[in-house]
């Protein structure tokens, strides 16, 4: 089994008591959970089965404690973590509406996260078969944005299999004005690539969305995933594209939805032992990526029906007990 390595930003969810944009006579209140989207992702296929570790920087601070003990908690490797007294844990305040969509504020940066650097990279964790996710939140500076790339370059010369997410937060970048060359020179890294509907509106600009996508493709991607909601699932690969539907369910908190979508899928590819080298090739057999996608979609649709992101993410006997 392939294992997994998470890069990116582990940080504090502080989650609102309000769903329904009122509290009435009473304050809004918030929780903290462990969260970031890569950390999101790391758990999810810890929780899987899938051996994962997690690479990041967080402040040596209480909720920098908080996150280590909880990835930790859920089995996730955390000897790589660095921990820093220059920068505070990052924290995202989050509120919700009824229908469990978010808002959120982010305090970021400064941040322990913004602060990881190449000389904090293991070295040789690139030597064996890994599978590499990455996010655009570790893209939103100079400097992180240096580094992530850079560890993009490394783990492709090492033949690792890379996962990228675009998931775009607006409010984390400078004027809240997303550097579109920096996130696809990211993508372009991608062997796997996924995408909400309005992350590729946004970021195919003026250029129609087959033009983008093939282009994309011809950088070097397999398989592009993209979701909407619970609208369809679409997946590219060379030349075809299937639509997967997901179950319906009643969301809560969509905070892990996405991010468990990823680790659903990347289990199974890690079950399976798939490449980079191999995994154009395994996309071309339909039932099989079919039936990926659905059990991916399970993941994501047990995961927003749960508040929080840890603490929502399945376990294989939880999606075997799902109707």
């Amino acid at each position: 089994m392939t294992p997994l390595i998470a890069f990116g930003e582990a940080l504090v969810d502080m989650l609102s008591n309000r769903l329904d944009g009122a509290t009435g006579n009473l304050p809004e209140t918030f929780t903290p959970y462990a969260g970031g989207a890569p950390a999101n992702v790391a758990v999810a296929c810890a929780r899987l089965g899938l051996p994962s570790r997690f690479l990041g920087m967080v402040g040596d601070d209480r909720f920098g404690d908080f996150l280590v003990e909880e990835l930790a908690r859920h089995g996730v490797s955390v000897e790589d973590i660095r921990r820093t007294r220059e920068a505070r844990t990052a924290l995202a305040f989050v509120s919700r509406d009824a229908h469990g969509e978010r808002r959120f504020d982010f305090y970021r940066p400064p941040a322990a996260d913004l602060l990881y650097r190449l000389e904090h990279l293991p070295a040789g964790i690139f030597a064996e078969p890994v599978i590499l996710h990455l996010c655009s939140n570790s893209l939103t500076d100079d400097a992180i944005a240096e580094t992530t790339l850079s560890i993009a370059d490394i783990a492709r010369r090492g033949e690792a299999l890379i996962s990228v997410d675009a998931n775009l937060r607006h409010n984390l970048w400078p004027d809240n004005r997303v550097d579109i060359g920096r996130v696809t020179a990211l993508l372009d890294h991608a062997h796997l690539l996924k995408l909400s509907r309005e992350e590729l509106d946004l970021l195919r600009g003026d250029h129609d969305t087959d033009t983008w996508l093939q282009w994309r493709l011809a950088a070097g991607v397999r398989m592009i995933v993209i979701t909407d909601g619970s609208a369809p699932v679409i997946v590219h690969r060379l030349g075809e594209v299937i639509h997967v539907t997901p179950p319906e369910v009643t969301a809560v908190d969509t905070t892990a939805g996405g991010d468990a979508f990823v680790g659903g899928l990347l289990a199974q590819l890690a079950e399976a032992d798939v490449t980079a080298a191999t995994l154009g090739d395994w996309c071309q057999d339909e039932t099989r990526l079919r039936d990926a996608t659905q059990r991916a979609c399970r993941c994501g649709a047990f995961a927003v029906t749960r508040p929080g992101a840890y603490t929502a993410l399945p376990t294989r006997d939880d999606l075997d007990a799902m109707p």
